[in-house]
């Protein structure tokens, strides 16, 4: 009886023929963010992405508040930043230093070579004792004009920027070396 069913169980025929897998595979790869989209509407969604995207980034450089990370945004960030872009640093400097340094280690004169590990490690300890000084000033500046910010981190952020070189800084500078700031 049993041999009688199994017997029974015929397979059933498909009516066309197996597909090739790259086929299969080209079906398969319809992009779900945008189907059917021809490649001239691909091309110039990029070209508007990309517009947006330079726009973001100009209104970033130039210090747009809306525009801005969180890590850069309020008043409080802003008067660091422009508290520090307004003032000189041996740390804005550090970059051009170092390669002074590269240069002088490379002069086969044991007397260059240990004056310029001498600056490398001077400079060093000057912007962390200068980073140090420029953290309390800040935050006893936030502290009076702005009672109600925080002041966790600005001693940090104000010691980043100032060691970053005055063209690389992001938001760019709005204030020139010697400007007053504090009013």
């Amino acid at each position: 009886m049993t041999a009688d069913k199994s017997a029974d169980k015929k397979p059933i025929k498909k009516d066309r023929p197996t597909p090739k897998r790259k086929d299969a595979q080209a079906a398969r790869n319809i992009s779900a963010l945008s189907p059917g989209a021809s490649r001239a509407d691909k091309k110039r969604l990029r070209e508007i992405n990309k517009s947006r995207r330079l726009a973001a980034r100009a209104a970033y450089m130039r210090g747009d508040e809306n525009a801005l990370p969180a890590r850069d945004k309020g008043p409080a960030r802003r008067f660091v930043r422009n508290y520090v872009d307004a003032r000189r640093s041996i740390g804005e400097y550090f970059l051009v230093l170092i390669i002074i340094v590269l240069f002088m280690s490379a002069i086969p004169v044991k007397q260059i070579q240990v004056l310029s590990i001498a600056m490398i490690y001077s400079s060093i300890i000057y912007s962390g004792i200068d980073g140090f000084f420029l953290s309390l000033k800040i935050k006893k500046l936030v502290r009076e004009r702005f009672p109600n910010e925080p002041t966790r981190g600005l001693g940090l952020y104000a010691w980043l920027r100032s060691t970053q070189m005055r063209r690389l800084r992001a938001p760019a500078p709005q204030r020139k070396p010697g400007d007053n700031v504090i009013d």
